[in-house]
């Protein structure tokens, strides 16, 4: 099997770079244009409630994933330092992701919309729910009470292919789900050309 090819410029603070971008994006999206976020509020829209949703749930699951993957090499010290950066930071990112949760439940609950009857519902609560079981699975086995040495080297290959592939296939599923629903919404359906023309007509 051939090695991986050699970066010669510093991919690590580009990702880094990447995920403060995307974190300030979507935080100025929220309060700029969406009237800011709360747990709760008096409006009758009730979007601030909303809006903590999808700003934890880029923080946690891109951000701050992001950071606990390349805590390995990016954290200076002992494997045990860089292991224990990469748990904290993976808590925090599914605390984050639990509350984000938390928040669109509570504004369906509050706007009396139905629970859980989009795809993108469902493919969340799956990720989620994986992200978590991954984190408690790597806890017990690597940190606390810890597993044997070989129980540890079978796990690890699953570990890694569940925190970067599983999670990142779904997150890409999810992305191209939202690219496609725009695409539908803007493109002219059969017999519905002249809606889209201009209005001299």
């Amino acid at each position: 099997m051939a090695a991986a090819p050699a970066v010669r410029f510093p991919v690590s603070g580009l990702v880094r770079l990447l995920g403060l971008a995307a974190a300030a994006g979507i935080l100025f999206w929220a309060v700029h244009y969406r009237g800011g976020m709360a747990l709760s509020t008096d409006e009758e829209s009730k979007l601030p409630i909303f809006n903590v949703h999808p700003v934890l749930m880029l923080i946690g699951l891109v951000t701050l994933n992001g950071e606990a993957l390349l805590a390995y090499k990016t954290v200076p010290g002992t494997k045990k330092l860089k292991k224990l950066v990469h748990l904290a930071l993976q808590f925090l990112a599914m605390f984050l992701c639990l509350i984000g949760l938390w928040a669109v439940w509570k504004f369906h609950d509050e706007r009396k919309i139905d629970h859980l009857y989009t795809l993108h519902s469902w493919l969340g609560l799956t990720c989620i729910i994986f992200f978590s079981l991954q984190w408690a699975t790597g806890f017990w086995t690597f940190w606390y009470p810890g597993g044997s040495r070989s129980g540890r080297a079978s796990l690890l290959p699953w570990h890694v292919f569940f925190e970067a592939m599983f999670m990142n296939s779904l997150g890409m599923l999810l992305v191209v789900l939202g690219a496609l629903v725009i695409l539908a919404i803007v493109s002219p359906g059969p017999g519905k050309i002249d809606t889209y023309r201009g209005s001299s007509e």
